[in-house]
């Protein structure tokens, strides 16, 4: 029975003479109290009381763990779907401070291309140019172009890339010519080697980015004592870094990316072409993630190439969270049921609401010092707010970066609505690759079953813009709570500082757009 504490009035009385008062009555629930109840919630079941401001919301850090040694600027993923996360998306997000996974649903020659599509993008020095010689002709120029988005090759004597350097080739060099005039050999349309500007190796890389503004040409080669090439600087990476202060990059100045393997043997090979062509971490795809395959898969990877961040999922409990950090992972990956395309909870009767999901693998995690990624059911900036204030560090997004420019598919007008395809990793249209079926232990089924459904998103534009108005309505979210950064959120919300509500139905009906005859609701 609940009894009601009396208040001293003397002692408020004293507080007035001084003009403050010292009584506030508790209000709202922590984290525990709201999450341990025995009752699974979602996002939209409860909302977070506010705090007191004193700071503006573009002051609001936003850095945040990916895995043990990833960190991001901006705390955001794109899923590792097929119709979600190829090169464009990936370069974009990571340009925006996020990362991109690539995801697994093609051969593991073409998902290397994708990696090392991103890793080419944006770089200080590149290591390992792409070169040619100079018997290659004009048209192994405009492949490369169509391959990795840039023409500007060096051009070494014996076309490797720790060749002599003898010239250079850009698209300008035979943007004039008749296209009969494809076949025509390097030697006859490069800048040659007395024409071009270069740096020894001893040259740092602000000298080396000053001569190319000097300059104002678009790459400057950096050649040993003997002239062989040994790295390269393209003006284009300087502009990037202007343009994209938050860039996610690795130490070698190069974009971080991503990729999803299974926990199958064969995709050993997979991951050795993934880390051959740079990638940074891999997810290990499986929509439950608590198995002795993926937990031998971790061993695997963790024994054979020690620098490779390797996040294991997906979980749901303590329980399952246990088995894959004792394993070595370096990050978790959350959700099981909860993404819009996803139907397993309905199908398999298993699974758990993502709200109830996050906090109790967070909680847990975060004694071990693993990140953790709420994946699925983020449906709006709200959604993320919560699941970060609720432990996650990162949040993964399909639907939402889905219908981007940047995603794979092509647009099409269904009742004057400009939609993109986007289907779950699981329905019968991505099954078709033996890739997605292993990601649901179904390649050796008879008869397929369906975790997912197939449909379409409406257009959001480029993720250019799409995203900053995320992280725009993230800060204003972490201004209105009272939380200077997400590791501050997190820590309020672990200390009972941060108070939560639980929603009733009629609640949520409030709290969304009603009582109009009609409105426009932006999809931004």
């Amino acid at each position: 029975m609940n009894f009601i504490q009396p208040v001293d009035l003397e002692k408020i009385s004293n507080d007035e003479e001084s003009g403050e008062t010292s009584y506030v009555p508790e209000d709202g629930l922590t984290a525990t109290q709201l999450l341990n109840n025995g009752d699974g919630l979602t996002y939209n079941d409860f909302l977070i009381l506010p705090g007191f401001i004193d700071f503006s919301a573009d002051q609001v850090d936003m850095t945040s763990a990916l895995t043990k040694k990833i960190s991001l600027k901006t705390p955001m993923v794109s899923s590792p779907m097929d119709t979600v996360t190829e090169s464009d998306m990936a370069i974009g997000i990571a340009l925006l401070g996020g990362m991109g996974f690539i995801h697994a649903n093609c051969t593991p020659e073409k998902q290397a291309s994708y990696v090392r599509r991103v890793k080419r993008y944006e770089q200080g020095f590149i290591q390992n140019p792409v070169t040619l010689g100079p018997k290659n002709t004009v048209e192994d120029v405009k492949l490369l172009k169509t391959q990795y988005g840039f023409s500007g090759i060096p051009i070494t004597e014996d076309g490797l890339s720790n060749g002599r350097l003898v010239g250079l080739v850009s698209s300008r060099d035979f943007d004039f010519l008749p296209c009969k005039d494809k076949g025509v050999l390097l030697e006859k349309v490069m800048t040659p080697l007395s024409e071009l500007i270069f740096a020894d190796t001893s040259v740092t890389l602000a000298e080396a980015n000053a001569t190319l503004s000097k300059s104002k040409k678009g790459k400057l080669p950096i050649v040993d004592k003997d002239g062989n090439l040994v790295s390269l600087i393209a003006r284009t990476d300087l502009k990037k870094n202007r343009n994209f202060p938050l860039a996610s990059k690795d130490d070698h100045k190069q974009l971080l990316c991503g990729a999803a393997i299974s926990t199958h043997e064969e995709d050993r090979h997979r991951l050795s072409l993934l880390v051959d062509a740079g990638v940074d971490a891999v997810i290990l795809d499986s929509s439950q993630g608590n198995s002795i395959y993926q937990i031998e898969m971790v061993k695997y990877i963790k024994q054979t190439y020690q620098d490779l961040q390797v996040i294991g999922g997906n979980v749901v409990t303590a329980a399952q969270a246990k088995n894959l950090i004792d394993a070595g992972v370096d990050g978790l990956r959350v959700g099981m049921g909860s993404g819009s395309i996803c139907i397993t909870q309905e199908v398999m009767a298993v699974g758990r609401p993502q709200a109830t999901a996050v906090y109790k693998v967070a909680e847990y995690a975060r004694r071990f010092g693993v990140p953790v990624i709420a994946d699925g059911g983020i449906q709006n900036v709200g959604h993320i707010t919560k699941a970060l204030a609720l432990g996650a560090t990162t949040v993964m997004m399909g639907s939402l970066l889905a219908a981007t420019s940047e995603s794979p598919g092509e647009y099409f007008y269904s009742d004057g609505v400009r939609l993109k395809k986007y289907r779950g990793m699981g329905s019968i249209d991505a099954m078709e690759n033996r890739a997605s079926q292993a990601r649901y232990f179904g390649e050796k089924d008879k008869v397929r079953v369906a975790q997912g459904v197939s449909g379409s998103v409406q257009d959001k534009g480029s993720i250019h813009t799409f995203i900053p108005y995320l992280v725009s309505g993230l800060q204003h979210g972490c201004q209105d709570i009272g939380a200077k950064s997400l590791s501050q959120l997190r820590s309020m919300m672990y200390t009972g500082e941060l108070r939560l509500e639980k929603r009733t139905a009629s609640a949520q009906v409030e709290g969304g757009v009603h009582g109009l005859h009609s409105f426009e609701k932006p999809h931004v």
